[in-house]
């Protein structure tokens, strides 16, 4: 595909999946850890989402400091919880009505050529970003997001740099790892990595289909 073709595909790719995914489950294990002082967290968790706004957590362990899994990974869970419940992804999504696009040329993510573009937010406002995205050349598939948060989600937060990889699961296209450094004013920086992987989504149709009578 031409450049502009892979971000015409991608953003129709991303308007659809909003509107045809009806849920789905995963596996999330979250590695966050405080350098300034030594302190380290691993949280392994079964989401579920179902359309429009509703996000759960159920918890499957977690081992290392206490201090970490409530100040920094229940935070941040409480935040993409929020998020969902909210309907806020209209407002952050990565599309022409939150960016402006600039095309930067061809490179390589995974051994797959992708486009890339540098990304500059419209508005100022939490949860956009200044940076660069990924589109796979073939598919329009988004396969990374990268780049520092424009405005911090908190007077705790000075700042958020992050990276985020993305994979295809039955048409759909999810986040499957997140690295991020924060740096806060009262616990030094964070660093966290999310890897979310056995996606098991459902669209609308396969949701509707459950429900006809026995025959149709």
């Amino acid at each position: 595909m031409s450049p502009q073709l892979a971000l015409e595909t991608y953003e129709q790719r991303s308007a659809h999946q909003g509107a045809a995914l009806a849920a789905y489950t995963a596996t999330t294990t979250i590695d966050a850890e405080l350098p300034d002082t030594a302190q380290r967290g691993e949280y392994q968790l079964k989401r579920e989402y179902i359309a429009p706004r509703t996000l759960k957590f159920k918890a499957i362990r977690f081992h290392g400091d206490k201090f970490v899994k409530s100040n920094v990974i229940l935070r941040m869970l409480q935040s993409e919880v929020t998020h969902v419940e909210k309907e806020q992804g209209a407002q952050t999504a990565i599309n022409s009505a939150n960016y402006k696009f600039s095309y930067k040329g061809v490179e390589e993510v995974d051994g797959r050529p992708v486009h890339v573009f540098a990304v500059k937010p419209r508005q100022k406002r939490p949860g956009l970003f200044k940076g660069r995205i990924y589109v796979d050349v073939a598919t329009g598939s988004l396969r990374r997001a990268e780049g520092k948060l424009v405005k911090s989600p908190s007077f705790f937060i000075k700042s958020i740099e992050f990276v985020q990889d993305y994979a295809d699961f039955d048409h759909f296209t999810f986040p499957v790892h997140i690295h991020s450094l924060a740096k806060t004013r009262i616990i030094g920086r964070a660093v966290v990595d999310v890897y979310i992987g056995d996606y098991a989504p459902a669209s609308q149709t396969q949701i509707a289909s459950r429900f006809l009578p026995a025959g149709n």
